[in-house]
């Protein structure tokens, strides 16, 4: 089912008919080494995030991005693939990849730039060929999805949220929920100037919900999403929304994955409040990275 008003949505997860009895989290991750590592103008051209002004470092940027491997290496295997120099900011693969059970599935990126990372045979052949798995190819489709940026999976219950906007479209939309075999997806609109629904919204192992209201065009959708999670959404304040403390990411049940300058954005409180449900937080410097408009959960495709 795919719904796009606050009320089919709290229709559709009324009384418990959609249950957590699904994997939260997943097997392993991959990541794509960044190379050559620079900012992309036409990335830049609907991503609020970048500074074209601010280029960042590339041996740093190799740097940052090995002690992220090593670090989520702590909760899952982890699996680094090379960057291509053709794609300079080509390291965030959960745009370009994803996976379902038994699946490998390719987004539809907007920006040319991005494509090249899509048709990679060495990343396809590792999950088709070793792996097994069939591949969902979108990247011919005439729509755009841009995967787990753009669908913020609650992997435990099945459900999408759907930010939609120029990195995402309702054919994509309904492409993805085909693709990842989902229960449920909501979509909505973004709020002006917001490229991926994964900078405003984080599912944290199914059990919590961090949520940046000033994301959404309209408020009632982030509040009817908060309303799956009672006592459990903790809402973000544009200052941390810009800090990337929404670009986060669970590996295992126990953890919050986010970046440094994510993590020193919350406050004290927020910071126990998460402690008190379970989750410590796990963060790691990518000052560099960030510069590309993406933070820590850009930077990891999950497999299920």
């Amino acid at each position: 089912m795919i719904v796009t008003r606050p009320q089919d949505f709290l229709d559709a997860v009324s009384g418990g008919a959609i249950v957590a009895d699904l994997p939260a989290t997943p097997r392993a991750a991959f990541l794509v080494s960044p190379i050559d590592f620079a900012l992309a103008t036409e990335s830049a051209s609907d991503n609020r995030y970048m500074d074209l002004g601010d280029a960042p470092d590339p041996l740093h940027a190799l740097a940052e991005h090995a002690e992220l491997a090593r670090r989520l290496a702590e909760d899952v295997p982890v699996m680094t693939f090379p960057g291509d120099p053709l794609a300079p900011d080509g390291v965030f693969p959960n745009n370009a990849f994803a996976t379902a059970p038994g699946r490998l599935i390719v987004g539809h990126m907007r920006h040319a730039v991005r494509q090249r990372e899509t048709a990679r045979a060495d990343i396809r052949a590792w999950f088709h060929e070793l792996l097994g798995r069939e591949i969902v190819d979108l990247s011919g489709a005439a729509l755009v999805a841009e995967l787990t940026g753009s669908l913020v999976i609650d992997r435990a219950r099945g459900i999408g949220y759907c930010g939609l906007g120029e990195r995402c479209d309702l054919a994509g939309a309904r492409a993805m929920h085909e693709a990842f075999g989902l229960r449920l997806t909501y979509c909505f609109e973004l709020a002006q100037g917001e490229y991926h629904t994964n900078v405003v919204l984080a599912i944290l192992a199914g059990r919590v919900a961090l949520i940046a209201e000033s994301g959404f065009r309209d408020s009632a959708d982030a509040r009817a999403i908060a309303s799956l999670y009672p006592d459990r959404a903790l809402w973000l304040d544009a200052g941390q929304k810009a800090a990337f403390a929404a670009n986060a990411i669970c590996l295992a049940a126990n953890r919050v994955w986010m970046s440094e300058r994510a993590a020193r954005a919350l406050s004290g409180t927020q910071r126990a409040w998460l402690g008190e449900r379970g989750f410590s937080i796990g963060s790691i410097p990518l000052d560099q990275i960030e510069k590309a408009g993406g933070s820590l959960r850009c930077c990891v495709a999950e497999i299920f």
